[in-house]
């Protein structure tokens, strides 16, 4: 679904992220760990185009996207959420999710005067499809509420919810259950699960360990702005000098 070829990106002489190559598989739950420093965020910004790459290449579903902006990757297929949520916090929770959707009618000047019945007619399909996405994310009771009138936890579903609305193959999860109460974590963890069911490919930071130990496969960590370990959490526990560095010796 999405490699690297030796991808790389420098700071002056820092290089934070040092030649980096994999491959993620479809429809996998990836994790990716390392300490804070290892490049995983600056990692992600390449993946989704919001910083350009000192060297190497980047390939989704087949194609070479490196250097595309982040709104061209996502009309493709690749979405992302940030540790920090983003809403539009004086929209509604709804309207932060129409305002995703690409190539709607209304955002041209000549479809919203000469095609006014077909942008009603979108506009309709798009609420019923927000409304349900919303209803799976379990935020459907807050649709008209300000997105910056809800709790932390709920802005994070709202972020998911908002990429769903791309119909994305794959979504970057930069930290998803940060400073989520376990209740709505449970809940993100579980739609997550279900979507992945359904085929859809993550791609997930994460420095809750046993989030990662039990719910991602592969595991990969970074450390240096490199790879330095990848497999399962079977395999992770197993390795010493992973445990040492990143785990710690109580995670089960």
């Amino acid at each position: 679904m999405l490699s690297t070829d030796t991808l790389s990106c420098a700071f002056g002489e820092l290089r934070a992220v040092d030649s980096v190559s994999l491959d993620i598989q479809p429809g996998t739950m990836t994790g990716l760990i390392g300490p804070n420093g290892a490049g995983k965020t600056t990692f992600f910004n390449l993946l989704a185009g919001a910083l350009k790459p000192t060297a190497g290449r980047v390939h989704f579903d087949g194609s070479d996207v490196t250097g595309m902006s982040p709104d061209r990757l996502f009309h493709l297929g690749l979405a992302r959420t940030f540790q920090i949520p983003r809403p539009f916090r004086r929209l509604s929770v709804l309207e932060n999710l129409l305002l995703a959707p690409p190539k709607q009618s209304g955002e041209t000047l000549t479809g919203a005067i000469f095609q006014r019945r077909r942008m009603a007619r979108q506009e309709r399909a798009l609420r019923d499809k927000a409304m349900g996405i919303l209803d799976f994310m379990t935020l459907a009771d807050l649709a008209d509420q300000p997105a910056g009138k809800i709790s932390g936890g709920q802005t994070k579903l709202l972020e998911l919810a908002r990429a769903l609305m791309g119909e994305p193959q794959m979504i970057l999860l930069d930290e998803p259950a940060a400073g989520v109460n376990p209740s709505l974590t449970n809940v993100l963890i579980d739609r997550i699960k279900a979507l992945n069911r359904q085929g859809m490919t993550f791609f997930i930071i994460e420095h809750d360990m046993d989030f990662v130990m039990r719910h991602c496969a592969p595991i990969i960590a970074l450390a240096e702005g490199r790879v330095v370990f990848e497999g399962t959490a079977q395999d992770a526990q197993a390795d010493a000098g992973l445990l040492d560095a990143y785990l710690g010796t109580g995670v089960a």
